[in-house]
């Protein structure tokens, strides 16, 4: 009944405050027909997470897990002209249907997805260059996430936002002794942020057509 309700609410709300997108849809659909797993975020949190690209003004963003491209497509849209996105995707067959998301929604000049295992990819990133990113979306294997706060933390600047999703994992990362395999090393980037002063941060709960689970939010704080 519960999740049902959940549901329900993501419904009402999404036809009441998210517009109707053709491109969003189709994205949805393509990633469907290709087999993809249903695990993009829903549409509200898409909205969510675009309104939190632009509160930061955020010019360059960088996301590790493109899955089909659909939250990339809401991050994208959140940046002004000039502004770039990179999302990393280790699976190849992911990156053919993103790309082909991303590029009808018009944003193949804006978002450039790499493929390949992002712990090999993010140091060729760090070795770029390049300026440091404005908000960084981590939404990939639970196991590599202390590794990829680290990497985030070292691409970031002071007031870079860093976001992962499913971080309460159906309330099982209070239980150490769980058999979801995402749950260590969920657990594990908590710990590092709790202990990190470079950054100031906290979890929310989230529950929904998604199920229940969650979003760690990190606001990088050091010069």
């Amino acid at each position: 009944m519960a999740h049902d309700q959940w549901t329900a609410v993501d419904r009402y709300i999404t036809d009441l405050l998210v517009e109707k997108d053709p491109v969003l849809d189709a994205a949805l659909r393509d990633s469907e027909a290709a087999g993809l797993p249903a695990i993009h975020v829903s549409p509200n949190q898409g909205k969510l997470l675009m309104l939190m690209a632009q509160s930061v003004e955020a010019r360059s963003i960088l996301e590790i897990g493109t899955l089909a491209g659909y939250s990339t497509i809401w991050l994208a849209r959140a940046l002004p002209i000039g502004g770039r996105l990179i999302s990393l995707e280790s699976e190849a067959k992911h990156v053919d249907v993103a790309r082909a998301n991303i590029a009808r929604a018009g944003l193949a000049n804006v978002v450039e997805v790499r493929a390949g295992r992002a712990l090999e990819l993010l140091p060729q990133i760090a070795a770029e260059a390049r300026d440091p990113f404005d908000l960084i979306f981590i939404d990939a294997d639970k196991r590599s996430y202390p590794e990829y706060f680290a990497w985030a933390l070292k691409l970031s600047h002071r007031g870079t936002l860093i976001i992962a999703d499913n971080v309460v994992r159906n309330g099982e990362v209070i239980d150490e002794s769980s058999s979801d395999p995402g749950v260590p090393g969920v657990r594990r980037m908590n710990e590092l942020i709790a202990a990190d002063p470079r950054v100031s941060a906290t979890a929310i709960q989230t529950v929904g057509a998604k199920g229940y689970d969650g979003f760690m939010i990190a606001r990088v704080t050091f010069e």
